[in-house]
């Protein structure tokens, strides 16, 4: 998996369709695709559907074999049937034979678990799906799903940042990492939360913040980032945080010593 990839949350709409910026929202994909990004995080529900049809006309052209594609879903597409509606609906609006990765984008509990990974498994029987994941799942509902699950469990997302620290508070980081599960941090990068003590390790690798918040998380072992931006500096300078590690104990520092930190996300916390 592609350790850093762009994100459609907001393209095409967000709850519904929204075509009002749809040459915008191809033209930052095919920019981000020029600018050597391959991995491309979509699902259904970003624009009912919509943001998958804007990812399949902005990959026109390019070589699907080297393309990472990334879907999700529903929390009430989880039944057998429901989930391998799911992903063909995805498939049809992507115009594309497979799935690179698939998710479940949020944990439920009115569909056992078993029978979402059992369609999971018929799914990549099947071809339309190469790796299975999952996404805001807490690590005992993980460890529950990779129990009964026929296929190995890849990734998880969930909110990660240097700001929303959910992921180390109730060790999922650690889980992953000891189970070989990419960590995929969702808004990596939070607005207006830099702070004294990132501005003073962003400066000592002559980056600037947001690049040392974006390697301080592909740095950890079994972490990647997906961020989203229309425009194409603020994409630049996230490219600008690939192709260099930060050191251990800068990792560390960050990790412990970082402003106003929070244990839960506000935006949607593991479950």
């Amino acid at each position: 998996m592609p350790v850093y990839g762009i994100g459609t949350w907001g393209m095409g709409g967000r709850m519904r369709a929204d075509p009002a910026r749809d040459d915008d929202d191809i033209a930052a994909l095919r920019a981000a695709l020029e600018l050597g990004v391959r991995h491309i995080d979509t699902a259904e529900m970003y624009g009912d559907g919509h943001a998958e049809e804007l990812v399949c006309e902005a990959i026109q052209g390019f070589d699907r074999s080297r393309l990472f594609i990334a879907s999700k879903a529903l929390g009430h597409h989880l039944g057998r049937h429901a989930l391998i509606a799911a992903a063909e609906g995805s498939l049809r609006r992507l115009r594309t034979d497979y799935l690179d990765l698939y998710m479940i984008h949020h944990p439920s509990d009115a569909t056992p678990i078993a029978e979402t990974m059992e369609a999971m498994d018929e799914l990549a029987r099947r071809g339309l799906i190469r790796h299975v994941g999952v996404s805001n799942f807490a690590p005992a509902r993980l460890a529950a799903a990779q129990a009964v699950s026929p296929r190995k469990i890849v990734a998880n997302q969930a909110h990660y940042s240097v700001r929303v620290r959910e992921a180390e508070r109730t060790e999922l980081l650690r889980y992953c990492q000891e189970n070989d599960v990419m960590l995929v941090a969702w808004q990596p990068v939070e607005q207006g939360s830099a702070g004294d003590l990132l501005n003073s390790v962003a400066a000592s690798y002559d980056v600037t913040p947001v690049q040392a918040a974006l390697n301080w998380l592909v740095s950890q072992p079994n972490v990647c980032a997906i961020a989203g931006t229309r425009r194409v500096e603020h994409l630049r300078e996230n490219l600008g945080a690939l192709g260099w590690r930060m050191n251990s104990a800068d990792i560390e520092l960050l990790r412990s010593g970082y402003h106003d930190q929070a244990d839960v996300s506000e935006v949607y916390p593991l479950r």
